[in-house]
């Protein structure tokens, strides 16, 4: 029987009636482009409210709109430089009530005896300064000062008394930590001496910011914050809006560079699917912005089921070598929820293969099914193209004994189109799975079962040799 959705069968004028249909029209698969969201903190030069979602087209935008040097901003920026053409969000907020800014110092000693240069990397911005022989310490620390005045957009505001810089960062809280602080000087008999930025107190609030974010769909959020609270939130905001009910799929970023065991007992402790911890031990870029720059990489790959490994991250800074992950050492990273940086050819950061905090299920068994993070983005995408799918060819079905059969030969064309794309497989050998049936319970529902082999990616190569004579 025909259904007409415009043309009522009780016309009785003669005429002739034609209506269109486009619930047929899509044949294909949707497209999958990622959307990025950044939750960082603005400073009050910002023209952009705190808590407004704010779409972000550049540098000079995230400047303008959460204040030059600002957490958003650098994040921004940082993503940027990694990605150019990323579909970027920014949910700005506030430092917190009663938070403190972290500081540090440098200070130069002695008189130079030969000329040379003094190199300060705050985080991932170097500031240099030539030295004559024999300038004196005050000398070197006020051109120092001079040269960080103009430099606005660093994560820091600087001071000077007699030969001693304070700097402070712009962002109150613990964030700041993330920020390295070295010094190099060439010139002999000249010293710099650098106090580490400390003393920072209470982040602003993460779950305040992923509440105004609740109602709208971001495949990948990046979050500056690595303390346990913070990220449980963002666990929870996660497993909220990627549920059954709410279906608009997620997944999150941090970065660290601190000691091994610290971050594999964070990652063990977020135990998520869908959090990935990205790992560079003694790269001066902080950790924050890090984190952006390896979200937005994963936002450059709209085919969900293809392997990371390799990418780079452009604008990250190498590490020394001395500091860089052993092979044991990126093995304890994948065995342990962490997602290890290498370099590359060419002294490039690249992914060595991304996958989530995931290790154990409810129960604390081990468990593998979650541990790419290209799984979960596989079972979103197909939930996705199967959603989509039936939405538009059953906009207002009646439900009769013809309609599972329909429904099902629906099904089984998305799994044969997401089998082409290689995304997934086996579609025939694990048809006879795929249930379609009225439910009992309620006379207006189908229930379905729908076997989904994913694709996996290819990882391992392994190979034997064996010698002839």
């Amino acid at each position: 029987m025909i259904e007409f959705e415009k043309i009522p069968s009780s016309i009785r004028k003669p005429g002739r009636y034609l209506e269109f249909n486009t619930s047929l029209a899509v044949r294909t698969l949707p497209a999958n482009r990622q959307k990025m969201l950044i939750m960082a903190q603005r400073l009050a030069a910002g023209t952009i409210a705190a808590l407004k979602p704010t779409a972000v087209f550049s540098d000079a935008d995230a400047a303008l709109y959460f204040g030059e040097g600002s957490m958003a901003h650098l994040m921004v920026r940082a993503a940027i430089k990694a990605n150019p053409y990323l579909d970027l969000t920014v949910c700005a907020m506030d430092d917190a009530a009663g938070s403190a800014a972290a500081s540090g110092t440098v200070t130069i000693a002695n008189a130079a005896t030969s000329s040379g240069y003094l190199r300060l990397w705050v985080g991932n911005h170097r500031i240099e300064v030539a030295i004559a022989k024999g300038d004196a310490a005050a000398t070197v620390a006020t051109a120092l000062e001079n040269a960080l005045f103009f430099l606005p957009d660093l994560p820091v505001t600087s001071s000077i008394v007699g030969t001693v810089i304070t700097l402070t960062a712009r962002n109150k809280g613990t964030v700041a930590h993330q920020i390295d602080l070295t010094v190099e000087v060439t010139a002999q008999g000249t010293i710099g001496t650098v106090v580490p930025l400390a003393n920072g107190a209470v982040d602003a609030n993460l779950p305040t910011g992923l509440a105004k974010v609740v109602s709208q769909q971001f495949d990948i959020i990046a979050t500056p914050y690595i303390e346990e609270l913070q990220l449980g939130s963002l666990r929870d905001h996660l497993d909220l809006v990627s549920g059954p009910m709410e279906q608009r799929p997620g997944v999150g970023v941090f970065a660290m560079d601190s000691s091994l065991a610290t971050t594999t007992t964070l990652a063990a402790a977020i135990d998520s699917g869908r959090i990935v911890c990205a790992y560079l031990r003694g790269t001066k870029t902080p950790g924050y912005e890090l984190a952006a720059a390896y979200a937005a990489v994963l936002a450059s790959e709209e085919d969900p089921a293809r392997p990371l490994n390799t990418l780079e991250l452009k604008g990250v800074s190498v590490p020394d070598i001395t500091q860089r992950l052993t092979r044991t050492e990126q093995e304890a990273c994948l065995a342990n929820g962490v997602a290890p940086l290498e370099v590359g050819p060419g002294e490039r950061v690249q992914i060595v293969r991304a996958i989530t905090t995931y290790l154990h299920n409810a129960t604390g068994s081990d468990d593998i099914s979650l541990l790419d993070v290209t799984t979960i983005r596989t079972l979103d995408y197909v939930r996705r193209a199967l959603r989509e799918r039936i939405a538009l060819r059953f906009p207002r079905t009646k439900l009769s004994a013809r309609t599972p059969g329909r429904v099902r030969a629906e099904i089984l064309d998305v799994l044969k189109k997401l089998e082409e794309l290689e995304i997934a497989e086996m579609v025939d050998d694990n048809k006879d799975g795929l249930i379609v049936e009225r439910s009992g319970q309620d006379p207006n529902r189908l229930d379905v079962q729908i076997p989904v082999d994913v694709v996996n990616g290819l990882h391992v190569f392994a190979a034997r040799i064996d010698l002839l004579l």
